[in-house]
């Protein structure tokens, strides 16, 4: 009787995953011959990533980083793991969202801004995303990157204009690097509240997957275009 109390116990204080939350889309099969594209970032990305493969499904093959690449301390830890050995034509990559949550306590799962610390403060992510950048030039793929999706009124971890803060960091380095931007966080900004997946959520329902999907799509056929033709 005591095991089967601290079974319910330990079961109850474990939060479940919200049923609608996306999962890292398994590894496609590759097609020989056909372009290969990495798409590097967090659920946002995850969750508008089986979208993008379906749509590019003819054109190139699309991969998402293993698991959630979350914020730049991640992407520095595993950023040689996730481009691996392998050769890629277009990296859309992208943190932000992780980087600029307030956790209580620092270093949690758990989000609070009251009483919480950011992750990183906007110059220190300014400083651990040059680093990525300057590890993704050296793979010689086209590189597109997408600004940080939009931060809702009432979100628990978040204050409302950090994203565009952060955004700006962002926007400066790709200036310098030459890297285009595909500017998700104007298209989120502009979502009928419907494509949220609940008011004070960053996160996305399927419609609003899709619609991010489109403007991802459209930015890689862009640089898949450019691949080519630089090519020939």
């Amino acid at each position: 009787m005591k095991l089967i109390s601290i079974l319910i116990l330990c079961c109850w204080s474990v939060p479940f995953p919200h049923l609608d939350d996306p999962v890292s889309p398994p590894d496609p099969i590759e097609e020989r011959g056909l372009p290969r594209v990495l798409i590097i970032g967090d659920s946002i990305s995850i969750g508008y990533t089986p979208f993008v493969q379906k749509a590019l499904r003819d054109q190139a093959t699309v991969v998402h980083n293993r698991g959630n690449a979350q914020h730049t301390g991640t992407g520095l830890k595993l950023i040689d793991r996730w481009l691996g050995n392998e050769k890629w034509d277009v990296i859309h990559f992208n943190w932000g969202l992780w980087d600029l949550c307030y956790r209580d306590p620092p270093g949690s799962r758990k989000q609070g801004k009251e009483k919480g610390q950011v992750t990183f403060s906007p110059e220190q992510y300014g400083i651990n995303l040059e680093k990525l950048i300057v590890r993704l030039k050296k793979t010689e793929a086209r590189l597109i990157w997408a600004s940080i999706t939009k931060v809702p009124e009432g979100e628990k971890g978040r204050i409302v204009g950090d994203d565009i803060r952060y955004n700006q960091v962002a926007q400066k380095l790709m200036k310098k690097y030459k890297i285009p931007i595909n500017d998700l966080h104007a298209a989120s900004s502009n979502f009928a509240p419907g494509l949220f997946r609940a008011p004070g959520d960053v996160h996305f329902n399927p419609e609003g997957r899709k619609a991010l999907a489109k403007k991802v799509t459209e930015a890689i056929e862009k640089a898949l275009q450019k691949r080519a033709g630089s090519s020939r």
